[in-house]
C-alpha cells in the first residue's frame, strides 16, 4: 500500500513540475523601461521594488507591475531625484544547479518513472508498485473454505480417485514409510460445469489446507518473462503455507503444445510453460505441496506437462448419470424450501446431458418462477416449467395464432405422440403441447427411463419412425404438408447417413465405414476422398430405402389409430398441453381427464397459465 502511495505522489510531482514550467505569470500592464521612466519623472510612480534586473513598480494611482531593467547603472540615482522610493537586493549569481535541476528536472523524472515502470513489468521487483511479477493466485484458508465431499455429488468415481490426496494431506507419513509418494499434479478433464472446480475446492476442504486458485490466463502478460515471474512467486507462496493445494483452472491457456506458434518458439506463453514444468518437476516427494488443474481441452497440453513427475494422474469428471443427476438436484435443493411433490428421480430422467452448473441453474429457475407466481416453496410444476424454459425457451404467449394453424400444429405433434405410443422400444411419451416456445409452434417429449450408452439398430429404426409421425399425419390427416417437419427430416437423414456409414447398419452394404476421412491443418478441414462414385450412389440408394421404410410404417400406424389422433387432437386444442396420463387415456379409449388445477398459494392460485413439463429430448421441435 505504502509503495502505491510512493508512486502516485511521484506522479503528481512530475505533473505539478511540468505545469509550473508553464505556469509563468504575465504581465497584465505591458510597461516599456522608457515609459516608465517618464511616468517616474512625471511623479507617477511611488515605490519601485528592485529583485536583481527585475523592477516591481507601485504607481500611484494603479495596478503593480514588473518590468526588467536594461542595466541602467543611473537608474537608482534618477528615480531617487524623481522622489521615488527604492527598496532592494543586488543581483546574486544565479545558481547553475538550481536552474539544471529546474529545468530538466520533469524529463528527468519522467525517464526514471518509465525505467522505474519497465523494471516492474519485467518482473525484476518483488514488492513492486503494481506487483507485475507476483502471483495472482487467491488464498482460501482452511477456515474459509467450507467446501467439502458432501457438497460434490454425480461423480463417485472421481472422489475416489482424490480421495488419497486427502489421505496424504493428513497423514503423510503413511506412504512415506512404505517408500510411496503422492502424484504431484492431478489433472482434472471434463466438459464444462461438471464440478472440476468444486472438487479441488472439496479436496482442500477435506484435507484442512489453504488453497490457492488461478487461472491459466494470468500468467500470461504482454512482457516477457511476467508469467515465469507469477509461476516462481506462487510456487514459493504455497511452500511457505505447505501442505497446501495449489488449483490452476483452464491450464489450456498456457500449457498448450510448445512450438505450435507461427513466431518460434520464445514467447511468453512458452517461457511460463517452460517455468512450470521446472517448478512442478522440482518438488520434494515430502514438500506437501499438491498442483491441481482442470482442462476441457486435453488434448491440446504438450507432452512434458502430462509425463510422470508432473501432471502424471489425469481423473476425468463426466457428465452425470441419471443417479448422479437426482444427487445433484438434492445437493441444490437444500439451499430451496421444497414442495414435498417435487421428485427429484423424475426431474433426474428428464435432463439427460445436463452437467452440474446446468441442473444448479435448473434450481435457480425454478425458484425464480415459484418466487413470481408468490408461492412459499418450489413444486414440481415450477420445475417443469423452468426445463421447458431452458430447453426450448420462454413461452410465447403473445404469439397470435390462427385456429387453422393451431389446428394443423396439434395434428403434427399427434402424429409423433402416437407413432411413439405404439411402437414397443420407444420412450414414454411425457408431454404433448402446442404451446408455442422459442422457434417451436409445437413439441412432444419422450421421457427416457435410463441413460443410454450404446444406439441400437431396432431402436434407431423406431426413432426414425416417430420422426416421420408429424409429417405423415399432415398428410393422412390434413391432405397437405408444411415446413414444420424440417427438423424432423434433418434428424432423420443424419441418423439414416450414419446408420448405414458409420455404425454397419446396412445388411446389403455391410460393416464396412463409408465416410470421407477429414484432418485440420492451420490453412482449415481438408477432406480425403475414400468411396468411389459407385459406392457412393449405393449408400445414397440404402439411405434412401431406410428412411422411406420407416415412413411408410409411420403412416400405417396413423391410418390404423386415426380416432386416437383425433381425440388427441380435439383434447391438444382444449388445453393447449396434454401429460402422460391423459395421452395413456386417450390410446386405451377413455375420455382424457381434465388437467389439474394450479395449486393454490398464499396469495391465490399460481400466477400464468398452466406451463408444460419439460422431457429429454423432443421428437419435434
Amino acid at each position: 500500500m505504502l509503495q502505491k502511495i510512493g508512486v502516485w505522489l511521484i506522479v503528481g510531482l512530475v505533473l505539478f513540475t511540468v505545469f509550473k514550467q508553464f505556469d509563468k505569470p504575465k504581465d497584465q500592464n505591458q510597461v516599456t523601461y522608457s515609459q516608465f521612466m517618464d511616468d517616474a519623472k512625471a511623479g507617477k510612480v511611488k515605490r519601485v521594488d528592485v529583485q536583481g534586473r527585475t523592477l516591481q513598480v507601485t504607481p500611484n494611482d494603479g495596478i503593480k507591475y514588473s518590468i526588467i531593467s536594461p542595466g541602467d547603472i543611473w537608474m537608482v540615482g534618477d528615480l531617487m531625484k524623481f522622489g521615488v522610493q527604492v527598496t532592494g537586493k543586488a543581483d546574486d549569481e544565479p545558481n547553475m544547479l538550481v536552474s539544471a535541476l529546474y529545468y530538466l528536472g520533469p524529463t528527468l523524472l519522467i525517464i526514471g518513472f518509465w525505467f522505474f515502470m519497465m523494471r516492474q513489468m519485467q518482473g525484476g521487483g518483488k514488492g513492486g508498485a503494481f506487483s507485475f511479477g507476483k502471483s495472482k493466485a487467491r488464498l482460501v484458508d482452511e477456515n474459509s473454505n467450507t467446501v467439502t465431499f458432501a457438497d460434490v455429488a454425480g461423480c463417485d468415481e472421481a472422489k475416489e480417485e482424490v480421495f488419497e490426496i486427502v489421505d496424504f494431506l493428513k497423514d503423510p507419513q503413511k506412504f512415506q514409510k512404505l517408500g510411496g509418494h503422492i502424484p504431484h499434479g492431478v489433472l482434472l478433464v471434463g466438459p464444462p460445469g461438471t464440478g472440476k472446480t468444486l472438487l479441488a475446492r472439496a479436496i482442500a476442504g477435506e484435507a484442512k489446507v489453504p488453497f490457492f486458485a488461478i487461472s491459466g490466463s494470468d500468467f500470461v502478460e504482454m512482457f516477457v518473462g511476467v508469467g515465469a515471474s507469477r509461476v516462481r512467486d506462487m510456487f514459493e507462496n504455497a511452500k511457505k503455507n505447505s501442505p497446501c493445494i495449489i488449483f490452476i483452472d483452464e491450464i489450456d491457456a498456457v500449457g498448450r503444445h510448445r512450438g505450435s506458434g507461427m513466431g518460434g518458439g520464445n514467447d511468453e506463453r512458452e517461457q511460463t510453460l517452460n517455468q512450470m514444468l521446472v517448478e512442478m518437476d522440482g518438488f520434494e516427494s515430502n514438500s506437501g505441496v499438491i498442483v491441481v488443474a482442470a482442462t476441457n481441452r486435453s488434448d491440446v497440453l504438450d507432452k512434458a506437462l502430462l509425463r510422470p513427475g508432473r501432471f502424471d494422474r489425469q481423473v476425468h469428471v463426466g457428465l452425470p448419470d441419471i443417479r448422479g443427476r437426482e444427487q445433484i438436484l438434492q445437493v441444490h435443493m437444500r439451499k430451496v424450501p421444497i414442495d414435498p411433490d417435487v421428485n427429484a428421480a423424475v426431474l433426474a430422467r428428464g435432463t439427460p446431458g445436463f452437467s452440474g452448473a446446468d441442473l444448479a441453474n435448473l434450481v435457480n429457475e425454478s425458484a425464480l418462477f415459484a418466487a413470481r407466481r408468490n408461492k412459499r416453496a418450489v413444486d414440481m410444476k415450477d420445475f417443469e416449467d423452468a426445463k421447458d424454459k431452458i430447453y426450448m425457451g420462454p413461452e410465447r404467449k403473445s404469439a397470435v395464432m390462427r385456429e387453422e394453424e393451431r389446428r394443423n400444429t396439434a395434428y403434427h405433434e399427434s402424429g409423433h405422440a402416437v407413432v411413439a405410443k405404439v411402437l414397443p422400444k420407444a420412450d414414454p411419451v411425457h408431454k404433448v403441447t402446442i404451446m408455442p416456445r422459442g422457434m417451436a409452434l409445437g413439441v412432444t417429449w419422450q421421457l427416457p427411463e435410463f441413460d443410454r450408452v450404446n444406439l441400437y439398430k431396432d431402436r434407431m429404426m423406431e426413432e426414425l419412425a416417430i420422426l416421420f409421425g408429424g409429417r405423415a399425419a399432415e398428410e393422412v390427416f390434413l391432405n397437405s404438408s408444411s415446413t414444420g417437419a424440417s427438423n424432423d427430416f434433418e434428424r432423420a437423414t443424419k441418423m439414416a447417413r450414419d446408420m448405414v456409414t458409420r455404425y454397419g447398419m446396412s445388411d446389403s452394404l455391410g460393416t464396412m465405414v463409408y465416410v470421407d476421412t477429414e484432418s485440420e491443418s492451420i490453412f482449415g478441414r481438408n477432406s480425403t476422398k475414400t468411396v468411389s462414385e459407385l459406392t457412393q450412389q449405393k449408400v445414397d440408394a440404402e439411405i434412401r430405402a431406410l428412411v422411406d421404410s420407416q415412413y411408410a410404417l409411420a403412416r400405417s400406424i396413423l391410418e390404423q389409430n386415426r380416432d386416437k389422433v383425433e381425440a388427441m387432437v380435439t383434447a391438444l386444442l382444449e388445453w393447449e398441453t396434454i401429460d402422460a396420463e391423459q395421452i395413456t387415456d386417450i390410446m386405451e379409449g377413455r375420455p382424457p381427464r381434465a388437467p389439474k388445477p394450479p395449486p393454490a398459494t398464499q396469495f391465490g392460485n399460481s400466477a400464468g397459465t398452466p406451463g408444460p413439463a419439460a422431457g429429454a429430448a423432443p421428437a419435434t421441435a
